[in-house]
């Protein structure tokens, strides 16, 4: 055991927190109720009702509504005399003094809680408002009927996780946590949550898989998904309640469905309760996610390559290339690497082994298992950070105002998922005031502007001209033009 939980697998006992004094003030320590007992295979009489399961379980699913404050500017009255024989009406200012605000909802989900002193666990997306619309306030509502304005303690986009704080007196009804790892597919599993805004919903359903990902295309680039697939009804408004098993325990976060048309048609994604801990862990103690790194760019193993690699499976991730002097350089990893575990854990996909990297402290030695040429090798490494952050000095707010651009290198393609191929300058941040807060996103990358390739700040600033411009952009794994006018 490390000292943070090490991997999403093994955050399962009670030695979760060792936090400052000054950081304790601010965040009492989270304390869980933590049940490792796998479900097991029932005998005897069928099961006609699970009301008592979902009794004890529901009052530890809330509401959460996000809202921002809104001024609104009111007019002096016009005469009636220029609408009434239609006459154009002229403009006038705003009248000082009657202006007022109004509260503007946001958007609405839902969240577990997860210790009695009022730790709640919900979405990154739940709490993040509407593009471009910042969030005043976040008001959680219990299942009893009583609201609370919560504390954001921290919130982390790459696994769409984060964690709310409401005070009260009263202990809340805490939700006992399972171990996730110990799902199997066929377990009867429930989701609870709010959807549409109708109040208080379960549904019904089994793991249909576990360990799902969908390459970023849920939570985007550089993000880590490792989904639980259910086929039990998720809505919109679902996002950040409950996946519970037959006993009433957590066992995940439901966050995505995938759908045509908005609606549940049976394919839920949730994510893990062990990787929903780990991430809550970290933000109450640091305010962040440390993340281990490698420094590598990984892929899968094809049946094709695994043949020529002298492999009978597709289990491990290919190593394409090492950094210099990265983590893995200084280990003695070389590209023709194929990682299969990673000190006990075992390494099936370039995905797996992101993640499982990444929930390591950083500055810790691990053990990498590799083969080499057919030879099994085991390397000590010590693993570098990876938090997602670039510093500031790196970042240039540039030609495009409040939009903070920052040219590619192998560092930022490893630490956001971009492919090795894309070269250009990334979007980092887009202000909400910014007048291309509709054109670009974070994380987009900038190709070409006005036909002509860009690699850095600079000839961004050199392409752009007055008038009509055209970027072409990757994102997502896609590629397509945009245009505006300066």
């Amino acid at each position: 055991m490390y000292p943070i939980m090490k991997y999403a697998a093994y955050v399962t006992l009670f030695s979760l927190l060792v936090i400052s004094i000054g950081r304790a003030e601010q965040a009492p320590p989270l304390q869980p109720e933590i049940d490792g007992r796998p479900i097991t295979a029932s005998t005897g009489k069928p099961i006609v009702s699970y009301a008592d399961v979902l009794g004890e379980a529901t009052p530890s699913v809330v509401t959460v509504y996000t809202s921002r404050i809104v001024t609104m500017q009111r007019s002096q009255q016009l005469p009636d005399i220029f609408r009434h024989f239609g006459l154009p009406v002229p403009p006038t200012e705003p009248e000082p003094g009657l202006n007022r605000e109004r509260r503007e909802q946001l958007g609405v989900g839902s969240g577990v809680i997860i210790s009695e002193d009022g730790y709640i666990v919900t979405n990154h997306h739940v709490v993040q408002g509407m593009r471009g619309r910042a969030v005043d306030e976040i008001l959680v509502r219990l299942n009893e009927g009583s609201e609370y304005v919560a504390t954001l303690i921290g919130s982390d986009s790459k696994t769409d996780v984060a964690v709310l704080k409401i005070d009260t007196e009263e202990a809340l009804p805490a939700v006992t946590l399972a171990d996730s790892e110990l799902l199997r597919v066929g377990d009867v599993v429930f989701a609870i949550g709010n959807p549409l805004d109708v109040g208080l919903t379960a549904t019904q359903g089994i793991v249909s898989a576990t360990g799902r990902s969908q390459g970023g295309r849920i939570l985007g680039p550089g993000s880590y998904e490792d989904f639980i697939q259910t086929d039990a009804a998720i809505n919109l408004g679902n996002s950040g309640g409950a996946l519970i098993d037959a006993w009433g325990r957590l066992v995940g976060i439901n966050t995505a469905i995938v759908s045509g048309s908005g609606g549940s048609i049976g394919i839920g994604f949730a994510i893990p309760v062990n990787l929903v801990l780990n991430v809550a862990t970290n933000l109450i103690e640091r305010g962040e996610v440390p993340r281990g790194m490698l420094g590598l760019f990984p892929s899968d193993l094809t049946r094709d390559m695994a043949e020529a690699f002298g492999l009978d499976n597709t289990r491990g991730a290919l190593v394409n290339q090492v950094q210099e002097d990265s983590p893995a350089s200084r280990g003695g990893i070389l590209h023709g690497d194929i990682i299969t575990r990673i000190d006990a854990m075992p390494i099936d996909s370039a995905a797996e082994l992101r993640l499982v990297v990444s929930q390591i402290l950083p500055g810790t030695e691990v053990v990498v298992t590799l083969i080499r040429q057919g030879e099994t090798k085991e390397l000590p490494v010590t693993l570098g950070s990876l938090n997602g952050r670039i510093a500031s000095s790196t970042a240039q707010s540039g030609p495009l105002e409040g939009v903070v651009l920052r040219p590619l290198d192998a560092e930022v393609q490893d630490s956001f998922s971009i492919p090795e191929e894309i070269d250009g300058v990334l979007v980092m941040d887009v202000a909400e005031d910014s007048p291309f807060i509709d054109k670009l996103e974070k994380l987009m990358v900038i190709l070409e502007v006005n036909g002509e390739s860009v690699a850095s700040v600079d000839d961004i600033a050199a392409h752009l001209v007055e008038g009509q411009n055209r970027l072409y952009i990757w994102a997502g794994g896609t590629k397509r033009f945009i245009v505006f006018k300066l």
